[in-house]
């Protein structure tokens, strides 16, 4: 994963160095920042590539852009820039309409028109996952997508909080990423994105029913992810919540090889060994890590990490203690 940051710029040079490395990330922008807020700035942002889709995860202090008719004839990539915010909130506008973001709130950005956006003031830091990829990418008509564009998609309900916490797993997990997981996920993202866009505007039947499929799981994966530690998670919870019948779930689980039980537990394994490796939980016990993350039962766990790994949760731990040492 790659970083840039304008921690080791000169304070009076930081916005104006953060303005060359944002219109090089994404697009060029007319990027303005207050007097008053211009001496504390600071930015930052780590970025994957993902085959034919960018993921930017940007942390900054308040500024705002624009994409003006100038701007866009000296380049217009066709590309499309998808955000999510992680933290903080803000304002979207295009021609005389504007909208408020905010958490998980998901943003289509068509960088061939006009449009500007500003992070609120009052947030002393934001925090957002862009993804940018060729307008022909997403297998949906381009006059449909002008309807979306710089029209939030809440991430509170439906499909819009799904994919949301699709994206939010690739921010968090944005710097364990593999050379495999990379050329994986960067299909998967863009079937996620089709289905979310789909669904927005109420044209599922346009997304391919293999896209959909995978977009689907994907979605289910993420839910998973950020439920792993509740011992309510189940396969009957997680059909609910994604309103498909457990025959179904059972059925997309099938197709990849793996069944819903299996696939959480071995997920909730690799976060239990994660944390048992980890020198600064040393002090935590293992009944704790192992509940932490939806393991009640000691012995059952013990037994089942055994069978994973071919060491007891301890003898795992004075192992990795021992690796650190050294």
């Amino acid at each position: 994963m790659d970083v840039v940051s304008t921690a080791e710029v000169p304070a009076q040079e930081r916005f104006a160095f953060w303005r060359e490395v944002s219109s090089t990330t994404w697009v060029p922008y007319d990027a303005r920042c207050p007097p008053q807020l211009r001496q504390r700035f600071q930015a930052q942002i780590a970025y994957r590539q993902l085959d034919l889709v960018q993921a930017t995860l940007m942390t900054t202090t308040p500024y705002a852009i624009r994409r003006t008719p100038r701007l866009i004839r000296q380049t217009d990539p066709e590309i499309y820039k998808l955000g999510c915010t992680v933290q903080g909130h803000g304002v979207v506008a295009h021609d005389d309409h504007q909208a408020v973001f905010g958490p998980g709130d998901l943003v289509l950005y068509d960088t061939s028109r006009p449009y500007r956006a500003e992070l609120a003031p009052d947030a002393p830091t934001s925090q957002m996952l862009v993804l940018k990829f060729p307008r022909s990418s997403l297998p949906l008509p381009s006059r449909d997508l002008r309807r979306l564009s710089m029209v939030p998609i809440s991430g509170a309900h439906g499909i819009g909080a799904l994919t949301s916490q699709f994206m939010l797993q690739i921010a968090r997990r944005l710097d364990e990423l593999t050379p495999s997981d990379t050329a994986r996920l960067a299909a998967l993202t863009l079937d996620v994105l089709t289905a979310a866009l789909a669904g927005a505007l109420d044209a599922d039947g346009s997304v391919p029913p293999e896209s959909r499929r995978r977009a689907l799981l994907a979605e289910i994966h993420a839910f998973i992810l950020a439920h792993l530690g509740d011992t309510r998670l189940s396969p009957e919870t997680i059909a609910a919540a994604h309103h498909i019948s457990l025959r179904s779930l059972h059925q997309l689980f099938h197709t990849g090889g793996h069944t819903v039980a299996g696939w959480i537990r071995e997920r909730r394994l690799e976060r239990c060994r994660r944390d048992l490796a980890d020198p600064r939980l040393a002090t935590r016990t293992i009944t704790a890590i192992a509940a932490r993350w939806g393991f009640t039962s000691p012995a059952h766990f013990s037994q089942t990490f055994r069978s994973a790994y071919s060491l007891s949760p301890r003898q795992f731990r004075h192992q990795s203690a021992i690796l650190h040492e050294d």
